[in-house]
């Protein structure tokens, strides 16, 4: 039976109108037609699947992954792509679930390389990523591919993502909500219609923005009852004062760039996820091989010219080192936990397969927009923000899950800025805090081969049990 859904409702203040057609297709984003918030979205049968057939993709089993690009404004740019990965009954109809999970990337990776980053992987099992988990379980899983995601590599202008903010992300991250619980309910599931909200890294800077803003409206407009953050700090405790004057260095270096005119980038430069791309693409092709992207003697005197792969693995185990001379945002900061050789540097990693991180380096987002880390760093730094007036009056459930090596419990202070009293913490750590540079770090919570029972199950439970 073919079902056509025509939305004319507002939530939470973002109105879906009628008219327009969303018409997916496509196998990659940037293939998708950009649809209007305010669009007619509709739903067709496997009868129908053919033209939307690229715009539905099933992952494994009765596991489907969806996609949606929705424009949220003027400019060539201006658009997210909302993701969607649930269990069917059948082709095109979603099984229904009272548990959805919303998620928001951080800094680099859009949604699938962040949390779908088994699919396509010739290295686990389609099936071994948090969303792809989740979904499996029963969660409806929804997330969102912030606006710089969405910038091709071939831009060369990028005046566009001057007025970019986690302003702007947040109000992209509600717009988000609003379509997702607008087709859950539609399609039979949502109960109250709400939804619970993990961000990641830049990303749960983001989603504490948006937290700010759900505060502020009426209780029965509200689109959170549930709130994630994952592994980030925004702002210090008394006791990590040092810390916080790390990160009014790096916001004074962030600012004089901003101030320079560049819009686009963070702390490794314009395009930090081409240079991640190429990490990854020699470190696979040529692992051996003199790296073109570090000179000489790089980790020290007569350390000589780095292999690609040392490049790769150094990147990764000891991310925080990328910055010098600015200090990273926890000591002994990192993406995945390595052990070092002779001379202290990491030589293999401990969690997550090799070959998997240069896959995953080599599906970064080439580009990313400046405002938003400058912001993130302000706050960090302890100055005013325009996103943390209300956050004391967030009430609902929280989880905030750290990963020791990267930020662990640097992060746990900033629960303090919340109103919330049902707050668990989940830190997905082996060795004492003394150790925390060689311990689980920033993306080992999603890629390391025993994430699934150290994370993502317990993630799972409070899901399941708020």
């Amino acid at each position: 039976m073919r079902f056509l859904f025509i939305l004319c409702v507002s939530l939470a203040g973002v109105t879906l109108g009628c008219g327009g057609e969303t018409g997916l297709a496509g196998p990659s984003d940037e293939s998708l037609p950009i649809v209007s918030a305010e669009a007619t979205l509709q739903g067709v049968d496997a009868k129908q699947a053919p033209a939307w057939s690229d715009a539905r993709e099933v992952l494994f089993g009765n596991v489907a992954h969806y996609r949606l690009r929705v424009r949220v404004g003027p400019g060539a740019f201006d658009f997210i792509t909302l993701h969607r990965v649930v269990r069917e009954d059948g082709p095109w109809r979603p099984a229904r679930t009272n548990r959805s999970v919303f998620m928001v990337h951080g800094d680099g990776w859009g949604f699938e390389a962040a949390f779908l980053s088994s699919v396509g992987s010739a290295q686990v099992p389609a099936d071994r990523s948090i969303a792809a988990f989740l979904a499996k379980e029963g969660v409806d899983v929804w997330g969102i591919d912030l606006r710089w995601a969405g910038v091709p590599l071939e831009t060369q202008d990028f005046s566009f993502m001057a007025n970019w903010t986690l302003g702007t992300h947040a109000q992209d991250v509600g717009t988000g909500l609003t379509v997702a619980r607008a087709l859950r309910l539609i399609t039979g599931s949502g109960g109250n219609g709400s939804m619970h909200l993990m961000g990641w890294s830049r990303g749960a800077a983001v989603a504490y923005a948006y937290m700010n803003l759900d505060a502020k409206l009426p209780r029965g407009l509200r689109q959170v009852d549930g709130f994630i953050p994952v592994d980030m700090v925004l702002r210090y405790a008394p006791q990590d004062a040092q810390q916080q004057v790390f990160a009014c260095e790096r916001y004074t270096a962030l600012k004089a760039a901003r101030q320079s005119g560049r819009v686009e980038g963070g702390l490794l430069g314009p395009a930090p996820g081409v240079t991640l791309q190429l990490l990854g693409q020699f470190a696979a092709t040529a692992p051996n091989a003199p790296s073109p992207l570090l000179p000489e003697d790089v980790f020290g005197p007569g350390t000589g010219k780095p292999t690609n792969r040392k490049a790769a693995i150094v990147s990764a185990a000891a991310t925080g080192a990328l910055l010098a001379p600015l200090k990273a945002i926890t000591p002994g900061y990192h993406l995945m936990a390595g052990m070092p050789d002779a001379l202290g540097l990491p030589e293999t990693l401990t969690f997550t397969r090799e070959a998997y991180l240069y896959e995953y380096a080599q599906r970064a987002a080439p580009y990313q927009s400046l405002n938003e880390v400058v912001e993130t760093e302000a706050w960090a730094c302890g100055l005013p923000v325009p996103y943390d007036d209300n956050l004391d009056k967030v009430k609902v459930p929280v989880l905030y899950v750290g990963a020791a090596g990267g930020v662990g419990r640097y992060g746990e202070h900033t629960l303090t800025l919340l109103g919330s009293q049902d707050v668990t913490i989940l830190t997905a750590r082996t060795l004492p805090e003394a150790a925390r540079a060689l311990d689980y770090g920033h993306a080992d919570l999603f890629l390391a081969d025993d994430a699934q029972e150290r994370v993502w199950k317990p993630l799972l439970q409070w899901v399941k049990a708020h």
